[in-house]
């Protein structure tokens, strides 16, 4: 029974320390398409911010969550943090297929033939590593 007490005082510490998440991030991001534009809608800050997209850059795909979006051209991947602000986008490889993106809270996953990529909006940076290095079984 003491440790059930000590457990629930020290969750309730770090509650409220904020240590410990207190619920879902509120939905602050939205994307609008029109036509060739991609317009991300920052309620947070309230602005809005263009993509610009080349001559031949084509959308495939984009996803949006809660404080952050991924879209993929023919030519890159493109992420939108609200606290970062702007577009962060990363160049597509030769052949490069995409498999799988993930986005929730402040955080995406884009899952390509060829590599895996995170984007923390929070920043606004972009991470990856090789597929090569991981075993999915």
């Amino acid at each position: 029974m003491k440790q059930w007490i000590l457990t629930a005082l020290l969750l309730g510490l770090l509650w409220s320390t904020g240590l410990v998440a207190a619920g879902d991030v509120e939905k602050v991001l939205f994307i609008v398409i029109d036509g060739d534009d991609v317009i991300a809608s920052n309620t947070k800050a309230g602005r809005f911010d263009r993509l610009k997209l080349s001559a031949k850059e084509r959308i495939q795909d984009y996803t949006v969550a809660n404080a952050v979006a991924v879209v993929v051209t023919n030519q890159r991947y493109v992420a939108y943090g609200v606290l970062a602000g702007g577009w962060q986008s990363l160049r597509r490889r030769a052949k490069e297929k995409t498999e799988n993106i993930e986005v929730q809270d402040y955080s995406a996953t884009v899952v390509t033939s060829d590599r895996i990529l995170n984007f923390y909006s929070r920043t606004g940076a972009w991470n990856e590593t090789p597929r090569s290095k991981f075993s999915f079984n």
